[in-house]
């Protein structure tokens, strides 16, 4: 569904140019969960902001259902990015709207008729369990029930695509966990592709199918994610099962000495 081709991308800063993206190639399936990880600095918001264009690639192609959206028009980009919802860390609440209005913004901009706004936003609120909530405001919300509004909101327009840009990264574990468990239901009932990314290697390990690990905005393994895991090929893959294998090693005891 998701074909990625030599993808490249800089940027020029004060001291020069940076590489954010190096000849990056993905093949995404439809209807799979797919992570992307990598430390900070990787390339890995640079990549899924790709995804829709709001970056711009400087080389490459992203073809979605064989459409090459790099060279779309700005009315034809509009279009497709109606197809494509996005989740951010900090959630991107408009906070002088209640939630069931934050959820109705996107719907509104197309000028979807108020009827029809009512009964979708009525079924997404169902949906991320926040029906009790559609008349709260942001400053109401816990940071996962902000999270939830964040998701319904991506899923306004019954897009195909749902790319979570460290969705989880602001959450504490329980609510990282109820996020987890509600994109993996999403994914389930409505058939749609995520793509994830995150430095958090037990998001990757829990939620998503086929992984793969980005450092200096190369790709340096995919795979499965259980095979990745038995059997990592990169030093950064392997930085981070270690890392995770030391938390869980330690106990309560050993890290508060640390701290």
């Amino acid at each position: 569904m998701i074909t990625i081709s030599n993808l490249s991308k800089e940027y020029n800063t004060p001291y020069g140019k940076i590489t954010a993206l190096k000849n990056v190639n993905l093949k995404i399936s439809r209807g799979d969960i797919y992570g992307i990880i990598g430390f900070s600095g990787a390339g890995k918001s640079t990549l899924i902001r790709c995804i829709n264009r709001l970056e711009e690639p400087d080389s490459g192609k992203i073809e979605i259902d064989n459409l090459d959206i790099t060279v779309l028009d700005k009315n034809k980009l509009n279009e497709s990015r109606k197809k494509i919802g996005m989740i951010f860390q900090q959630f991107n609440l408009l906070d002088s709207r209640t939630v069931f209005d934050n959820i109705a913004f996107p719907l509104e901009i197309d000028k979807v008729p108020q009827r029809e706004i009512k009964k979708r936003v009525e079924e997404i609120l169902e949906l991320v369990e926040l029906t009790d909530k559609k008349d709260a405001y942001p400053s109401q919300l816990s940071g996962g029930q902000k999270q939830r509004v964040g998701i319904a909101r991506a899923l306004a327009n019954k897009p195909d695509i749902l790319l979570s840009d460290e969705a989880t990264s602001a959450l504490d574990p329980l609510t990282t966990f109820s996020i987890l468990e509600l994109l993996k239901d999403i994914n389930k009932k409505l058939k749609i592709t995520i793509i994830l990314i995150t430095h958090e290697l037990d998001v990757i390990r829990y939620l998503c199918r086929n992984t793969a690990v980005i450092e200096q905005g190369e790709i340096i393994e995919s795979g499965k994610t259980e095979e990745l895991f038995l059997n990592p090929k990169s030093e950064t893959l392997r930085k981070f099962i270690e890392i995770i294998s030391g938390f869980e090693r330690k106990s309560p005891r050993d890290i508060g000495e640390v701290i």
